[in-house]
């Protein structure tokens, strides 16, 4: 299955203004489902402050408000640049179920964004990561789980 061009030229354009208007860098993104964009979104890191304000999670939140749902199963997301493992996660979390890039994160390195290196990272073992993680009060924590568990009518995601 190939990508319709006209929804990678959307989000480069959405890269593009967001770029040019110092929001952040050049990463766009725009969710499809049945053919029709349903959100879109640009890099905001620096406009809002947020490292999480990527293209491909405000895409994401677009469409999630949009459509009243926080499930984007059946959609696709076109996105300027391949996914940092933190958008991947949020591609998967919402159950997007295909993905079109256009430059690599090999590519990206070029210009200084550093996704290769978290991808990395994330391919170590916990205890040897730059960021230490390591486990704390797990069985206070794990009362949670149980708690949770009981809620009745939960909604599952």
């Amino acid at each position: 299955m190939s990508s319709d061009p006209q929804f990678m030229r959307h989000a480069i354009e959405l890269a593009r203004r967001g770029m040019l208007a110092g929001h952040g860098g050049p990463f766009g993104a725009v969710v499809v489902r049945d053919g029709e964009i349903i959100g879109e979104g640009w890099n905001q890191v620096l406009r809002n402050n947020d490292p999480t304000a990527h293209g491909e999670v405000t895409a994401i939140r677009d469409a999630c408000s949009k459509i009243g749902n926080f499930s984007l199963d059946g959609c696709e997301i076109h996105t300027t640049g391949e996914p940092c493992p933190m958008c991947l996660g949020a591609i998967h979390w919402a159950r997007i179920g295909r993905i079109y890039y256009g430059f690599s994160i090999e590519d990206a390195a070029t210009i200084g964004f550093d996704d290769v290196n978290f991808y990395d990272e994330l391919a170590l073992p916990p205890e040897k990561r730059s960021i230490p993680s390591l486990q704390a009060h797990a069985d206070e924590a794990r009362s949670l789980l149980g708690e949770y568990q009981s809620i009745p009518e939960r909604k599952p995601y």
